[in-house]
This record gives structure tokens, sequence and C-alpha cells, in this order.
């Protein structure tokens, strides 16, 4: 199953809200960050889809339902990319987010985690930070859903019995990794 929803920043600089779409592979809690626009509509949302199922290619069968909102950006044509490629499109009930509840799930972890706590600047230091951010929550964030692992981990996860830690600041110290060191 796939979620998908919007999520907007205010940059500190420009004034302008900028909207974050984004698609969540739900099983294994991975998260595409699709793209950052000011003016998201039909066309640039549906072209994020298309982009997307590129993106998945051969995995495309492993998903049979995509959760979104009933937003004025997914329009038909947006549901039609979908629908092409056998994955039914279900729209939530009217003013009902908790339908949706692994989509909203993110938009808080990623509000309270970064966008909360930096200044952004513009689209295009929204995007690094968002891109920045996507790979530590795909690659190394624990997640409770899966045993404190990772969705798709980037190197192997040791067991916890060293008692020598190593910390890496993300995204400026704002996030830190932590990781056995060798004995």
């Amino acid at each position: 199953m796939l979620a998908c929803d919007f999520f907007h920043v205010d940059c500190a600089l420009t004034l302008k809200r900028v909207y974050v779409f984004f698609v969540m592979e739900v099983a294994i809690r991975y998260v595409h960050i699709l793209g950052t626009t000011t003016s998201p509509d039909g066309p640039w949302t549906t072209q994020q889809a298309r982009n997307l199922l590129m993106d998945l290619a051969d995995r495309t069968d492993d998903f049979r339902f995509l959760i979104r909102d009933r937003a004025g950006q997914f329009t038909a044509s947006f549901d039609a990319v979908f629908s092409d490629t056998g994955i039914k499109v279900v729209k939530i009930p009217p003013r009902c987010p908790r339908a949706n509840a692994y989509a909203e799930r993110f938009v808080g972890t990623v509000r309270r985690e970064v966008t909360d706590r930096l200044l952004i600047i513009n689209e295009h230091h929204l995007q690094a930070v968002l891109d920045r951010y996507a790979a530590h929550y795909n690659h190394r964030r624990p997640h409770q859903a899966l045993q404190l692992a990772p969705p798709r981990p980037d190197q192997p996860i040791t067991e916890p019995s060293c008692t020598s830690i190593r910390r890496r600041p993300v995204l400026g110290g704002l996030i830190n990794e932590y990781k056995p060191t060798a004995a």
C-alpha cells in the first residue's frame, strides 16, 4: 500500500509557502519526496506520480492501493496514472485525516525533527534539507514498527552488545546518528 500527501513549509527569506509532495510505502515506511513547488496543481502532481512509477519500475506490482485525500491537486489524470498500473486509488472521507494516518504521522515527524527547527531560506534550501532528511529517515532512523530497524539500511545492523558508541551529527547537529564502534 502507498500513502501520499502534501505538507507546506513557509520560507523565512522569500516569504513564500512551499508545498512538499511525498509518497510512503506503508509496509516498510520508506518515504519518497517527490518534489517541492510553490503552486501545486493537477498537471504537476500527475507528472510527479509518473516519475514515482518510473522510479519504482518493476516494484509497482507490489502495491495494490494508494491512499490519498480529496485535495484539488489530485485530478482524474493523477488517478489514471496509478489505475493504468493496477494500483487502485482510495480517497479518504472528507475532513478525516486519520484515515491517512501513515502519511499524517510522517508529516508530524518531519515537522518535529526538521522543519520546525530550521529557518528555511528558499525552495532550493528546503529541497536540500529534505533530501538529506529522507536519506536519514529511510536508511538510518530506527522505526518502532520495524523493530527499531530502518526501512532500507545502507549498512549492516550490529547487535547492541558493544560498549562504545560513536555519534555522527546530521543536518548540522540537528539530528544525530549513533553507531557502535569496533572493539
